[in-house]
């Protein structure tokens, strides 16, 4: 499939999104179920969040290789069993399982998960609790181009976020090769002219981490399809007020 073949983004038919970025973690601790809840309850379309595997290989939501920042634990999450794992915090403010998250996410209606992978080891964990829970419509992955290049292995379908961090677009060849709907910049590489660059190309844009309302107003303005912040409830509130400002 060429890049020329990409289905071009229908703009106006489709709403920017709202993705919470590891939930709603200014008022819950990132990564957990408390604040994947509080994220969907203040608006947000898509929840993401990281993923590594325990020792016994069970993907859990967590982003650093340790449990050290946030649970005041040495060990690195690699190192200790699920059971192990679970002894950590208390309910709903603990390290939960990706199975967990995904029905969180499935509670709401239309809402989705996204799953930010930083390398391609949890992959195959990652995508058979999603099809053990027949959730594959409900979920989107993003990362760099090696965990991406897995999950496609596994996954023709599933929607991709391609994290980029250069000013140019990827090439053509990357392109065929991982399908993306979407190139995935920090915000601090968008503009106009890259929107409008990825959209010729036939990609959405999706950026991070927008947290300050001028910053998520320039974005809207720049044609960005996909927001991603720590600050949900205020960034649904632009977003709507943006919605109301576009409608005629």
């Amino acid at each position: 499939m060429s890049t020329s073949a990409l289905p071009r983004p229908v703009l106006d038919a489709r709403p920017v999104l709202a993705v919470a970025h590891r939930g709603d973690p200014y008022r819950f601790r990132e990564n957990t179920l408390a604040s994947v809840e509080s994220a969907l309850a203040a608006g947000a379309d898509a929840v993401e969040v990281d993923v590594q595997l325990t020792r016994d290989g069970v993907p859990v939501l967590l982003h650093d290789l340790t449990l050290e920042r946030l649970w005041g634990d040495p060990r690195p999450v690699g190192s200790v069993t699920l059971e192990q794992l679970s002894s950590l915090g208390s309910p709903g403010v603990r390290v939960p399982t990706l199975a967990e998250g995904l029905k969180a996410v499935a509670a709401t209606p239309a809402a989705r998960l996204l799953i930010d992978l930083d390398t391609p080891g949890p992959a195959v964990a990652a995508w058979q609790a999603v099809t053990d829970l027949g959730a594959e419509d409900r979920v989107a992955f993003c990362g760099p181009i090696g965990a991406l290049l897995a999950v496609r292995a596994l996954a023709p379908d599933a929607e991709l976020a391609l994290t980029w961090k250069l000013p140019q677009l990827p090439g053509r060849a990357l392109l065929d090769d991982l399908r993306p709907r979407y190139v995935n910049p920090p915000f601090g590489l968008v503009d106009q002219a890259f929107t409008a660059a990825a959209h010729d190309t036939g990609l959405a844009v999706s950026t991070w981490t927008v947290d300050r309302r001028r910053t998520m107003t320039r974005l809207l303005r720049a044609g960005v399809d996909s927001l991603t912040s720590n600050r949900v409830a205020l960034l649904r509130k632009v977003l709507d007020a943006h919605s109301r400002a576009e409608t005629p």
